[in-house]
């Protein structure tokens, strides 16, 4: 099955795939949701999957902390084993200074976890395996680092781009080179969470579809289909571990960044 347009609606629609083949990137084809008040607005089911993150977010520190138990139940426990894991990585890579960032790279950090980890989920969809909100999140964190890094030192900040002791005859060569290495941290960031989110799930597609295609096949199918399901299961397994361990990379560059507007090096 793949997503097709639909012109009366403006819509995307579910129609069959009368080729055969496998639509891998049907998956992240966005469609309007709520009917004619979505398509008003054009709320998306991306749009729709950023508000049940934010949700969780709120759920799991308000319902989480609201016991204040010495011996905290498996929801306190998690709401402060996230707080503890993202302030020592505040506290570690920008030292000191990082829990006044705190705020902002824990909420940061849960929310594309729980993006990551939704789209593994039936009926649900990954928004950031979409570059443009990967491109809007990294574009930000650069923007306040910047902002961080005026604030603390100042028109000094911009000897970042050329650093004490160097030649001045390099300059024209070493400036232009500093600023793209720090411009390119926008698409770092942003293409390297799209693409393994977006990756991972195509993977999961190809194999699943696989598995239909090869069931379907009969008994000659059954060895292959159980093969491709086992892979399946697999690529699950690792599109979690994948959905943790971008997040965290996402953070503790934000973190190191941080770390470098705040002590100029």
């Amino acid at each position: 099955m793949a997503r097709a347009p639909d012109d009366d609606e403006g819509t995307w629609r579910v129609a069959a795939d009368t080729g055969g083949g496998i639509d891998a990137l049907g998956q992240f084809r966005l469609f309007t949701v709520f009917g004619p008040i979505g398509r008003s607005v054009n709320f998306t089911q991306a749009n729709l999957m950023m508000c049940v993150a934010g949700a969780m977010i709120l759920a799991l520190i308000y319902y989480g902390m609201r016991p204040r138990a010495l011996v905290p139940g498996r929801l306190q426990s998690a709401a402060e084993m996230a707080y503890d894991f993202v302030m020592s990585m505040c506290v570690d890579s920008v030292g000191p200074e990082g829990r006044r960032f705190f705020p902002f790279v824990f909420t940061l950090f849960l929310f594309l976890l729980i993006g990551n980890l939704l789209g593994v989920f039936p009926y649900f969809f990954t928004f950031t395996s979409h570059i443009a909100t990967t491109f809007a999140l990294a574009l930000f964190v650069v923007i306040m680092v910047t902002v961080v890094a005026l604030r603390a030192h100042g028109l000094h900040f911009f000897t970042y781009f050329f650093p004490a002791g160097v030649p001045v005859a390099l300059a024209p060569l070493l400036i232009p080179i500093e600023i793209l290495s720090y411009l390119s941290r926008i698409i770092s960031l942003s293409v390297r969470l799209f693409a393994n989110m977006m990756a991972g799930h195509v993977m999961l597609e190809v194999f699943g579809a696989f598995v239909v295609m090869l069931g379907a096949a009969g008994l000659l199918g059954i060895v292959p289909a159980a093969f491709a399901f086992g892979v399946n299961v697999i690529l699950i397994g690792f599109e979690l571990l994948v959905a943790v361990l971008q997040a965290y990379v996402f953070a503790i560059l934000t973190c190191i960044y941080l770390h470098d507007a705040v002590h100029l090096h």
